[in-house]
């Protein structure tokens, strides 16, 4: 499901979804397609749930995001690796 059908079908909620298709671009992973789990008016929960959810399958993409948002556009975190000194 598209970012934009979400917002349509849950206004002004939170959502746990899982990113289906994304792309990275300039430091920023731009999420186009996702699958929508669960639907939540606290954010608490929502929460909640998205730490259930990644602690049973770890390797899958998570997330929980208010439908109020118009992009789903997330900042880049590279963890780096020191070699030897």
């Amino acid at each position: 499901m598209r970012w934009e059908e979400v917002r349509e079908q849950f206004p002004n909620e939170w959502v746990v979804c899982e990113t289906l298709q994304s792309h990275s671009e300039g430091g920023f992973c731009f999420i186009e397609e996702v699958m929508v789990i669960d639907r939540f008016e606290d954010s608490r929960v929502a929460m909640k749930r998205y730490y259930e959810l990644h602690q049973d399958k770890p390797l899958r993409e998570y997330g929980f995001f208010h439908t109020s948002r118009e992009t789903l556009q997330l900042r880049e975190k590279w963890a780096g690796v020191r070699g030897p000194r």
